[in-house]
Parts: C-alpha cells; sequence; structure tokens
C-alpha cells in the first residue's frame, strides 16, 4: 500500500550504484524463491559461515558455481560438508546481465562481456544483520548485481575507503535490484537489521533472501 502512495524512483546512491525498486515482478520472485528452496537442499546447501576469527555470520548461506569461504573461493564446500559446489545456471547470467543494463541503461558494458559465475545467496532470519564489508575476493571489477527476496531490510552503502561514514541507508524491499560497479565496486557496505513480516504473503517466505551474483573472473575448469 504504503509503495502505491508513494512510488520509489530509480536512484543513483553513490557513483555506479544504482537501485531500481520493484524490477521483479511478483512471479519471477516466486520462482527466485522456489529455486533458492532447492539449491538450499544438501549436499552443498545452505550452511552457517564461519570466520577465521571462530565468530559466525548470523546471516546463513549457500553458493553456487563457486563456493565462497572467508575468504576465498574454492570449487568444494571447503568449510562444510565437502560438496562439490551447485552450478551456476545459465539463466541466472542473463538475469544478472539484464540487471546490469536495466542500472546502466547505455552506459553498461556489453553483454557478452560479462561472464557471471558466482552467486552467493544469503537467508536472514529476524535476528539477521550484515556488518560492513567489501566484495574484494573476485578477480574482476564487473559489477555486483543484487536481488533482494522477503523482507524488507536496510541496506547500508558506504565508501571505498572505510567502514565508517559517509553512508547511506536504503530501504530494499522484496523484488527490488542494486547494482554496484566502477568507482563503488569496492565500497563497503552491510545490513544493519530487517523489517521481519514485511515479506509480500504471496510469496510463502518468512525472513529475506538476498542474491548477489558476481564474475569470479576465475579460471573455468577444464
Amino acid at each position: 500500500m504504503s509503495d502505491a502512495l508513494f512510488p520509489r524512483s530509480r536512484a543513483e546512491i553513490a557513483p555506479g550504484a544504482v537501485h531500481v525498486p520493484g524490477w521483479l515482478a511478483p512471479a519471477r520472485q516466486a520462482d527466485l524463491v522456489n529455486a533458492c528452496r532447492e539449491w538450499a537442499r544438501p549436499p552443498a546447501g545452505l550452511r552457517t559461515v564461519r570466520t577465521p576469527g571462530g565468530g559466525e555470520m548470523s546471516a546463513r548461506q549457500v553458493c553456487l558455481g563457486w563456493h565462497w569461504a572467508p575468504y576465498r573461493y574454492a570449487r568444494t564446500v571447503i568449510d562444510g560438508d565437502g560438496a562439490p559446489v551447485k552450478p551456476f545456471p545459465d539463466w541466472l547470467g542473463r538475469l544478472a546481465r539484464e540487471g546490469v543494463t536495466t542500472a546502466y541503461g547505455q552506459h553498461a558494458p556489453r553483454a557478452e562481456s560479462l561472464d557471471y559465475d558466482v552467486a552467493l545467496i544469503n537467508f536472514y532470519d529476524a535476528g539477521a544483520r550484515m556488518g560492513m564489508h567489501r566484495d574484494s575476493d573476485e578477480k574482476s571489477d564487473a559489477a555486483v548485481v543484487s536481488l533482494s527476496l522477503g523482507d524488507t531490510c536496510v541496506f547500508r552503502f558506504g565508501n571505498p575507503r572505510t567502514r565508517t561514514r559517509p553512508w547511506t541507508d536504503v530501504e530494499l524491499h522484496s523484488g527490488d535490484l542494486f547494482v554496484f560497479g566502477g568507482p563503488s565496486r569496492l565500497a563497503y557496505h552491510g545490513v544493519p537489521r530487517t523489517h521481519p513480516g514485511t515479506a509480500p504473503p504471496a510469496l510463502g517466505l518468512t525472513g529475506r533472501l538476498n542474491l548477489t551474483l558476481r564474475v569470479s573472473g576465475l579460471p573455468h575448469p577444464p
């Protein structure tokens, strides 16, 4: 209702960082939620991520294409059940390229130059959050494509130099697209909180799913 009364507009949050509200239609959101449910099943399913210092991330994660463990990529779940990582589907790469074109328009790089091959899918329950961090383990500087499903969150988008201010807080709703590349590719960002119970009822999702689609820049296996 609030979106209908006060439409949210596309916005450039920082140079190269673009928010496109309501980009995914409800049917497309539902398809992605169903796909995430399948990817979350073991082997190589949803797991708790443990940091080298012994801490645990409150958002749980499953990976596609390449498995991310702090702070490197592998072909197997090296910090979990050891199974091979699930494949990154071609259709998800096409969706990522479509997102880049939507965000950057005529300034978007040529689609064929963007070889998206990694998805990090984070699930946030009511108490989960994500501290300020950079997506810096890739060998490519291609833009990161972020898709939100389920509960609304506060997405804190900072700067490439420090975890502290300046930053901008953006509300990401189910179906929103956020793309960051160029000068903002290595900007610090995080999720200080979610708003439980705000997911569209038709999704049947309790919590928030966030898909971040990336170009690893790593050699593909033969």
